[in-house]
């Protein structure tokens, strides 16, 4: 049985959605002194350098420190899994200490990922305050305490299904679905 797909951004929808969420955090961050920008690997690689883009595009004049950040050995159920996992590469060149750290990944789904996060942030020193970004938030199903600051947009759902999001930049062609089974 093949799974029915719900496009959760119909027509230009995404770049209207990136471009609300730059502007948020453009009203929030002002200058973006003393902020950095962190991609989580691997999804939400794709989604930051996007807002990167359309943050270079918006503030031609600002420079906004970023970097790319792998949580494989971080995450509690690294262990838990049939096949051992690969890494990603985590580019980050700056300290985090003191500085306000925006994170940003895909989906926002149980919160480990970003828990993971939060720890492998720690290797660089301390930030004075972290905020999370996501394209996506599935309302339901969190498993540990975290939320998103900004959100594309937030979607009821439930175990079964799947959110899939396929970006120009990963290969795809600016796609995000709800997948129903």
């Amino acid at each position: 049985m093949n799974p029915q797909k719900l496009d959760l951004f119909p027509q230009n929808k995404l770049s209207v959605t990136l471009m609300r969420l730059a502007h948020q955090l453009i009203e929030d961050y002002h200058e973006f002194e003393n902020t950095v920008i962190i991609g989580l690997q691997p999804r939400g690689v794709f989604l930051s350098r996007r807002m990167m883009d359309i943050l270079n595009y918006l503030l031609p004049d600002t420079y906004i420190p970023y970097g790319e950040l792998d949580v494989t050995f971080f995450r509690d159920d690294f262990r838990r899994r049939e096949s051992p996992l690969q890494a990603n590469l985590t580019r980050i060149d700056f300290l985090l200490e003191g500085k306000k750290v925006i994170l940003i990944d895909d989906v926002l789904y149980t919160g480990r990922t970003i828990r993971a996060a939060m720890d492998a942030m720690l290797a660089y020193g301390r930030p004075h305050s972290v905020s999370l970004l996501v394209l996506v938030d599935r309302k339901h199903k969190r498993e540990l305490p975290i939320e998103a600051t900004y959100a594309g947009i937030t979607v009821d759902t439930i175990q079964s299904e799947k959110v899939l999001v396929e970006l120009v930049e990963s290969g795809g062609q600016d796609k995000v679905y709800l997948l129903k089974s």
